[in-house]
């Protein structure tokens, strides 16, 4: 079970034990052989960290173009320098087909950490993109000590300078000091024009929620971030006043345009959170469990197995003669039937102006009356100008003036692009005995990121209202964690458990 799933629940195994042997051991006792078998199958936890010297020089011979940067710091032994060894500082890296893929994605990458799990603590940091397909695709990992300047400046610096060293790039994250100090940064490269940032309205929402506890304050600020024109947010935001005149001061001291949507000109594409936790359930699962060289191997064949299966899907897509990606189609869809509901008046043909009247209203807001270019691409709805494909009014003058949409799409969502994000395939690794040998001080892990000398880990996060389960999700019994029943009405409570010493 630890090597089909390394973060495997430990009440899982007893319970797999119970089953299976006829006897449950205490949770320690799983817990510790749990340690042990990870320790088996993906390698020692500190023998791992000195492993990580010929991986970077095994993978750069694997696919040549790959980036990996260590980083370690002296250890001094009885005040003198021990040459021999180094402590593990810092790691990033990002492979060829990442960098390559970026370039076909929407122009926005989502940033933010996620801590580690396993014998020594630390914190993996992951850049996220998405094509025009709504798939996520981390592109650069790093393993630092924790999220602060001097972590977040390193891993950064490297993304802009090996990732994504496009113009004009949006940067989703969380409102942590340590980014904000790497993004401001004169030398850093994240400065406007050359890149903006935005707050992940999860994020955003969730530190509202701690000051205030009404009901529905949440859902108005969330509503009021997703509008998509300033009349839309004042209708939100007017609503919020109305509740509790201090929710829209708190929500003033921010800037617009780093949580709204309708002030981001667009660059947001209709994203509005970093995505992190999707893609550690999606693509990265487990790893964060796993010795820190058998992290970075998941990365490689997690990554290699990703562009193959939606390579393929995309391949076989254009293959069929489609156009445009799936998630496309389904918003014009959408929209078509939208606009099925549309008066239009057509008062510049040559220029492409036009109003549309809602015969009838649709959504909980609505202007009735839109104006819309379709040579600028805009519309008093907004949509038009956040997400870069026609909105249900441009749809409705499309079809009044007889005109096809798919010239006003974007670039990002035609399928070609799609394809191209994945087109570059990952190389088969080397195996490990043909690595080249590494004749530099052996790398230790810092004693000081010990998550716990003695017995399990105590968990050292502080829970928010960003950690509560979906009410929507099925409740599981405490002993087998099956849905359908409780603890108390499980067929296996009455198996026989015994104790680790009958």
């Amino acid at each position: 079970m630890v090597r089909a799933d390394a973060a495997v629940n430990i009440k899982v195994l007893q319970n797999a034990t119970a089953a299976h042997f006829g006897f449950r051991p205490t949770y320690m006792r799983v817990w510790m052989a749990k340690q042990k078998a990870v320790a088996i199958i993906y390698g020692d936890w500190d023998e791992s960290y000195n492993e990580l010297p010929r991986w970077e020089l095994g993978v750069q011979l694997t696919m040549p173009g790959t980036v990996a940067i260590l980083r370690t710091c002296p250890v001094r032994a009885g005040g003198q320098h021990d040459e021999s060894q180094a402590y593990f500082h810092r790691l990033f890296w990002t492979f060829p087909p990442c960098i390559e893929a970026f370039y076909h994605c929407k122009p926005l990458v989502s940033i933010d950490g996620t801590h580690l799990y396993g014998k020594y603590g630390g914190t993996l940091l992951v850049a996220i993109a998405q094509d025009g397909n709504s798939n996520i695709l981390p592109v650069a990992f790093a393993l630092v000590e924790g999220e602060n300047v001097g972590s977040w400046s390193f891993f950064l610096s490297h993304l802009r300078e090996h990732v994504t060293p496009q113009p004009g790039l949006l940067v989703i994250s969380d409102r942590h000091n340590g980014i904000k100090a790497a993004l401001e940064a004169p030398d850093g490269g994240w400065l406007p024009p050359a890149a903006y940032r935005a707050f992940c309205i999860r994020h955003v929402a969730a530190n509202f929620a701690l000051t205030f506890k009404e009901k529905d304050a949440r859902r108005l600020l969330v509503n009021a971030a997703y509008a998509k024109t300033e009349v839309e947010f004042d209708y939100w935001f007017d609503i919020l006043r109305s509740e509790n005149p201090a929710m829209c001061d708190w929500a003033n001291r921010i800037e617009y345009s780093l949580w709204t949507q309708y002030c981001d000109e667009g660059r947001r594409f209709g994203h509005m959170t970093t995505n992190i936790s999707e893609c550690v359930n999606s693509i990265l699962k487990g790893v964060r469990n796993l010795p820190v060289c058998s992290l970075v191997k998941a990365t490689y064949g997690r990554l290699a197995e990703l562009f193959v299966r939606k390579g393929r899907e995309a391949e076989a897509q254009m293959g069929t003669g489609q156009q445009f990606s799936q998630y496309l189609v389904k918003c014009i869809e959408a929209n078509l039937k939208t606009a099925r509901c549309y008066t239009v008046t057509v008062y510049d043909r040559d220029n492409s102006e036009y109003t549309v009247a809602e015969t009838t209203p649709t959504g909980s807001f609505s202007l009735g009356t839109y104006r819309g270019s379709l040579g600028s691409q805009t519309c008093d709805c907004g949509y038009f100008q956040a997400l870069h494909f026609p909105c249900p009014h441009a749809l409705a003058y499309c079809a009044y003036s007889r005109l096809t949409w798919q010239p006003y799409v974007h670039q990002v969502y035609r399928l070609s692009s799609v394809f191209g994000v994945y087109q570059m395939e990952f190389t088969p690794p080397i195996p490990e005995g043909f690595w080249p040998p590494y004749a530099e001080p052996t790398v230790i892990p810092d004693p000081n990121m010990r998550r716990a000398k003695e017995g399990r880990p105590r968990s050292t996060r502080i829970r928010t209202n960003m950690d509560d389960a979906d009410p929507n999700w099925p409740k599981r019994c405490g002993l087998c964690r099956q849905p359908g029943h409780t603890r108390r009405s499980c067929p296996q409570a009455g198996r026989p458990t015994g104790t680790a010493g009958n």
